[in-house]
């Protein structure tokens, strides 16, 4: 599974992507296991309502599962202007 950071997401965690292999079941769980691996990921991801998420470009809850998915993009919200 491909994952992209984003913005202040891709500055916290130091990589644009990368690609992993997950037995998560769902965007919270996949979540968590990257919180556990290092504390630049625990910073990215410390306050999840920050956040948005898109699976294969269309955006998803983090209660959203991950079966059949190939790509997740994490991002801050976007604003208007």
């Amino acid at each position: 599974m491909d994952l992209l950071y984003f913005a202040w997401v891709r500055e916290r965690i130091g990589l644009p992507r990368e690609r992993i292999d997950t037995q998560a079941a769902t965007v919270a769980e996949l979540v968590d296991e990257l919180r556990a691996r290092e504390d630049r990921y625990a910073a990215a991801f410390a306050d999840l309502s920050a956040l948005r998420v898109a699976l294969d470009q269309d955006l998803a809850d983090f209660d959203a599962p991950l079966a059949g998915v190939r790509e997740v993009a994490f991002f801050p919200p976007m604003t208007g202007g």
